[in-house]
């Protein structure tokens, strides 16, 4: 399922109007060559008595009498050549009755002038005043309608006519939920009378919410495509302008063109961005981006939904959004668009598959199953990336070999064969990777492992060994997140068992571990101590990471049994992944020594080099 749409749109800014500024250049370089053409060798500014001397000194040539001004020309140097312009100069008239007797008498050729050039005047004023009318017509005419800067308060939106989104909802896979929630408004635009003869009233607005790559996007312009109505889209950051006012009147004015185009369906991308809860952080006011949301709202409570305009709305970020916006009445009702299950990863890779060529030996329930929590986008990008990987290797079709790499590619990143990495390096991260899988595949209740290398992977990787739920999963128990950590943490305690000494390589495994364990303590009510008993956090994200950890609201005693339950979880979880890796030390000997020569492990090998490591029961848990 992709998220990205594909349609063409009737207006906005087309493929090929792009504005340049090169055409200013141009237009700027144009009017000086004009303006030397027809002003060139410019006139030297003298004084009468120099001008005077100069007559009696017979080196005027010639000169043009006007009502104010005197402009002439000197004589050439007997050392000029012939391709020196001539001497030119000007001079203010003043009252001498003598002028035309000295001129004669010095046989100068004189000449009258009216100061009063029409024609001056219009090259000088006229001509450059028209090319810059030209280029602003040239440029209005490049931008389109709506995108010039008279226009800061027209709506951005590009608008789709009826069929031109190019999606239905054969085009959306693993979202059947979704599907089904929204089929009720394509019912209504389809047939509005059916709902209003019983005084029913259709939503004003739907939300879609969910992670990043669900196929939001993609399901909104498949309701339009399935109600062959206009579709209006936009994001929410093409309302906010560094100029006051200008987001309001852009609402206004694509209410008013949803109303003309009615029924229509007015979709708004990355909706976080202008509907923020207003006062949550009052250090920095936007009074731009609240007037913009004061009057979507009022919009949205202005306009009659009996003419069939419908809101929809995307974010991954619905915990910002301002609780004005979310009541009843506006966005009536929200439509969680999240991870596609098993059937539903199937479902995308079989819509995607059908794009390139698939060898006959493809299983794509195999591919379904080693791709837990993945989005459609996610899964799109492994068959593109499968598909560039065959052409590059000259193959026929798609097979699963390069759909195996594809899928390393988007989790790991490509593979950097080229980083070489020193004999004594590359055993270290051996034993690292090998402590990873014989901790995880000695526990009863940890993933199994799929697939174990020590080759460099993106930035930083230097190996990592890759672990694949049997089913999906959405609870764990206290036990199963235990053998998570113990697992993250088996890599140092390889090295301390084999080298007797640790390295930097762990420095990710250690942060997730603490921070899985501090999880526990505060969010999930397992701790010893404190019992049932959670943490108050700050507004977490729902759909996105966590950047940087809220403060916690809790007293410095609090804080500290805290701090020494996680230390202490991390802690005994480490020491039981050293006990397990110096009971089975032969087993992770053999499994280091396979990756330096081989590199690479898979789930039949590795079953087969370390055996039936899973115990029956849960080893000493209750102990620890």
């Amino acid at each position: 399922m992709n998220s990205k749409p594909n349609g063409q749109f009737q207006r906005g800014v087309g493929p090929g109007s792009r504005f340049s500024l090169w055409y200013v250049l141009a237009a700027i370089g144009l009017m000086l060559v004009a303006q030397n053409a027809l002003f060139a060798r410019p006139f030297e500014q003298v004084s009468y008595s120099d001008f005077k001397a100069d007559l009696r000194a017979g080196r005027i040539a010639e000169v043009r009498i006007g009502t104010q001004v005197i402009r002439g020309t000197l004589h050439m140097p007997d050392d000029a050549s012939e391709m020196t312009p001539p001497l030119r100069f000007m001079t203010a008239r003043v009252e001498d009755p003598d002028l035309v007797k000295e001129l004669e008498a010095y046989e100068v050729k004189y000449t009258g002038q009216n100061d009063n050039n029409l024609l001056k005047t219009i090259l000088s004023w006229v001509l450059p005043l028209g090319l810059l009318f030209l280029l602003w017509s040239f440029l209005a005419r490049r931008l389109g309608p709506g995108q010039g800067v008279m226009n800061f308060g027209k709506s951005r939106a590009r608008i789709y006519a009826e069929r031109e989104t190019g999606n239905t909802f054969a085009d959306v896979a693993g979202a059947d939920e979704a599907k089904e929630e929204l089929q009720e408004i394509i019912d209504f635009l389809r047939n509005p009378q059916k709902y209003t003869n019983l005084g029913g009233r259709i939503p004003k607005g739907v939300l879609l919410v969910g992670p990043p790559g669900t196929g939001k996007t993609l399901l909104s312009r498949a309701v339009a495509g399935e109600a062959s109505v206009p579709f209006f889209s936009l994001s929410g950051s093409d309302f906010v302008e560094m100029f006051v006012g200008v987001g309001a009147a852009r609402v206004r004015d694509l209410f008013k063109q949803a109303q003309e185009k009615a029924p229509c369906i007015v979709f708004i991308d990355e909706l976080d961005a202008v509907g923020k809860a207003r006062g949550i952080n009052p250090i920095q006011q936007n009074d731009e981006r609240e007037q913009t949301l004061n009057q979507l709202l009022g919009e949205m409570d202005g306009f009659d939904p009996r003419k069939g305009v419908i809101i929809l709305g995307a974010t991954n970020r619905p915990e910002i959004l301002d609780p004005a916006l979310m009541r009843a009445g506006r966005f009536d009702r929200q439509v969680a668009v999240g991870r596609p299950d098993l059937q539903g990863r199937l479902d995308i890779l079989r819509l995607h598959g059908q794009k390139v060529r698939l060898a006959t030996d493809v299983d794509l329930q195999v591919i379904a199953a080693r791709t837990p929590g993945m989005v459609g986008s996610d899964l799109a990008s492994v068959i593109n990336e499968a598909a560039l990987l065959a052409a590059r290797y000259n193959r026929d079709a798609v097979t699963m070999d390069e759909l195996d790499k594809a899928i390393d590619r988007i989790m790991a990143g490509p593979e950097k064969k080229s980083r070489i990495m020193a004999p004594a390096e590359k055993q270290r991260v051996a034993y690292h990777e090998s402590g990873h899988a014989l901790v995880a595949e000695a526990l009863p209740s940890a993933d199994p492992v799929r697939k174990v290398t020590i080759i460099p992977h993106g930035v930083a990787a230097l190996g990592y060994t890759q672990q694949l739920p049997t089913q999906d999963r959405y609870l764990y128990t206290k036990d199963e997140l235990l053998d998570r950590i113990t697992v993250m943490l088996g890599g140092r305690a390889a090295e301390e068992v084999v080298f007797s000494d640790t390295s930097t390589g762990a420095q990710d495994d250690l942060q997730r571990a603490s921070e899985m364990a501090r999880r526990m303590v505060t969010e999930f009510g397992m701790s010893e101590h404190l019992g049932p008993y959670t943490v108050e956090r700050g507004r977490q994200p729902m759909f996105l990471d966590a950047g940087q950890q809220t403060p916690k609201s809790c007293s410095e005693a609090t804080a500290r049994r805290i701090d020494n339950e996680a230390r202490e979880m991390v802690e005994r979880m480490y020491d039981r992944a050293r006990r397990l890796l110096e009971t089975h030390r032969s087993k992770l000997e053999t499994l280091a020594q396979y990756l330096l020569k081989h590199e690479v492990i898979d789930q039949a090998t590795l079953a087969v080099v370390l055996g039936d490591l899973r115990p029956r029961a849960r080893p000493e848990l209750a102990n620890l």
